[in-house]
């Protein structure tokens, strides 16, 4: 098997030196494997909403500077992550990539992707039954062709008209525009979802939508808010509902959501930035405005 050698250059690096601070591009040394760990060069890294945790220290004992991207045993924060050319990672943490996805769309699939795939996958519903999806964002638009992939009749839930036309294309049956109606009183004309997967991070959104679970019926959180759900008992016990939150998953799920990725057709929305504009990438990923994932390219 052909081995590729890399030399002594110095790779370029987008380190965060200080809770709050801007990404700074710095050379170090290529990092050298110790045993149990592998070398990847990198050629694509994801920019996840999570990240904010790293960059503004609010995770408690992260050491500064740090490099990073998310993902558990945590990427980013036991070890450096992936705004680097090169990165050093356990090698029981690797997932083989298909030849037919694109560095730029496996990043986002191993995040966003393994996160909603995982969650839809053992929410409990099944094919013909009705699955809403809250949010057609960085998440929810990839909820939203998993769900339809596997079956489910998709409700997308959204804040406004804009975001229909694309929800339907992306696979949902219905699309709630929660400004203009009761989201959860249109769950229950459809019968009720036996999953909603809540990807928007509004807790007071989530809140609003639990009444729209069916008969054991699973709410599902992957959006991630500072503030709480609010719920009563008898939500939960009228019904046998539950509540649930889902990370993202094992390096076997992530090959399993490449895998279903490639034969189903399920993809990404992708904005590419170097490495280089770092800063301006995850800038464009917290305004909100991005289409729908950001990934560095190197």
């Amino acid at each position: 098997m052909a081995t590729t050698k890399v030399g002594i250059a110095p790779m370029k690096v987008a380190q965060i030196s200080k809770p709050g601070g801007d990404f700074e591009i710095v050379e170090r040394e290529i990092p050298t494997p110790r045993a149990g760990q592998v070398r990847i060069k990198v050629q694509a890294c994801g920019v996840c909403h999570s990240d904010v945790f790293v960059k503004e220290g609010l995770w408690p004992g992260i050491q500064y500077p740090r490099v990073y991207c998310s993902n558990p045993k945590v990427t980013g924060i036991s070890y450096d992550g992936g705004y680097q050319q090169y990165m050093v990672a356990p090698v029981e943490a690797l997932a083989a990539i298909p030849d037919t996805l694109s560095d730029a769309e496996a990043a986002p699939l191993l995040c966003a992707g393994v996160t909603t795939f995982n969650a839809l996958r053992h929410s409990g519903a099944l094919p013909g039954g009705l699955v809403a999806v809250q949010g057609v964002g960085g998440l929810g638009h990839l909820g939203i062709q998993f769900g339809n992939k596997f079956g489910y009749k998709v409700a997308a839930i959204g804040r406004g008209p804009e975001n229909s036309v694309l929800a339907k294309k992306l696979g949902a049956s219905v699309y709630i525009d929660s400004k203009a109606v009761n989201a959860t009183a249109e769950l229950q004309k459809l019968g009720g979802a036996q999953a909603i997967l809540a990807t928007a991070p509004s807790s007071k959104a989530m809140s609003e939508l639990i009444d729209g679970l069916a008969p054991n019926g699973k709410f599902i959180v992957v959006g991630i808010s500072s503030d709480p759900i609010e719920v009563t008992p008898l939500q939960l016990i009228s019904g046998e509902r539950a509540i649930q939150g889902s990370a993202v998953g094992t390096p076997t799920d992530s090959e399993d959501t490449l895998l279903f990725a490639e034969l189903s057709g399920v993809r990404p929305m992708i904005e590419t930035y170097p490495l280089e504009r770092a800063q301006e990438a995850f800038a464009r990923m917290m305004s909100g405005d991005a289409q729908f994932r950001i990934v560095l390219t190197m």
